[in-house]
């Protein structure tokens, strides 16, 4: 008989041959609450919970480049990742000295994060909203090791006739690296709660409920699967107030996609959004939660 040591790594292994990932989303507020700094806690408490979720992706949204940089650092000294040198990708959104992040007024952005090394990363910019600095992006790598998984992060304008385009080019995106045989993960803070018309083209048409309908496209997102927490809309991820929310409180702007076509099968997925710390030096750490996901897929 195997020992149960035996049994728990053979479990282990199948569950990585099958393809399950833990995804983990933050938009950290990087400028807004803590001006570039590195030392608030937030870097410590982000990495931390990357590790004690066993998160083998990550992707963080409005992130300074010395607190992505700490980042790196704080996840090499708590052995996260299975090559120090190759595990994460930055993509600045805004360029150094454009009056964000501190008096060192570093490059900010999005960034994603891989506990097995990363394959070449795309880096895309997204249709122009206006913005005298800021200019929005796509960023993406796929793994190295040939299992065709891509993961993404992105961060949406808030300008609202601009959203569709943006929407439309990363959805077209992600269709392409379907086409050519890959299983895309993407998350980030899509600036759109799960309901608006803007989303429609995206979600599967079997995402159909009193919450989330009018759906006509291929895929889901990780945290509309629960019946119990606004079905095919999910929870929240903000910290604000009461807002149009269809079921009430806060708003969900952070999402965790994937194509239904995919899955390992139709219910391999979930997610949570979780309470946001409080342990910040500046008090709450961000105005958004962090969204968890874990998806089995094919």
């Amino acid at each position: 008989m195997p020992t149960a040591t035996a049994q728990a790594d053979t479990a282990q292994s199948q569950a990585s041959s099958a393809g399950t990932y833990n995804v983990w989303q933050w938009n950290v507020a990087g400028n807004t609450f803590h001006r570039g700094s590195s030392d608030t806690n937030m870097v410590s408490l982000a990495a931390t919970s990357m590790v004690n979720r066993d998160a083998d992706f990550a992707a963080f949204n409005e992130l300074c480049r010395g607190q992505y940089d700490a980042l790196v650092e704080q996840l090499r000294a708590k052995n996260w990742p299975v090559d120090e040198t190759n595990f994460a990708r930055f993509e600045p959104s805004r360029a150094a000295n454009t009056g964000v992040c501190g008096e060192d007024e570093d490059e900010f952005g999005n960034a994603i994060f891989s506990k097995r090394p990363l394959g070449t990363a795309a880096r895309i910019d997204l249709a122009d909203d206006g913005s005298l600095y800021e200019r929005r992006n796509l960023l993406c790598a796929p793994l190295a090791d040939g299992s065709g998984v891509r993961f993404c992060a992105t961060h949406l304008t808030t300008v609202d006739s601009v959203k569709y385009t943006q929407i439309n080019e990363i959805k077209n995106r992600l269709e392409g690296w379907h086409g050519a045989g890959e299983k895309v993960l993407i998350a980030g803070d899509f600036n759109v709660q799960p309901h608006y018309p803007s989303m429609n083209p995206v979600y599967s048409a079997s995402v159909d409920t009193q919450y989330n309908d009018n759906n006509v496209g291929a895929y889901r997102e990780l945290d509309d699967n629960d019946p119990g927490n606004c079905w095919g809309y999910g929870e929240p991820t903000t910290n604000a107030g009461a807002t149009n929310s269809p079921c009430g409180g806060a708003q969900k702007l952070d999402l965790i996609l994937v194509r239904e076509s995919a899955l390992a099968s139709p219910g391999s997925y979930s997610a949570d959004s979780l309470v946001t710390s409080e342990n910040c030096t500046v008090g709450l750490c961000s105005d958004h939660r962090i969204l968890t996901g874990t998806v089995t897929l094919k």
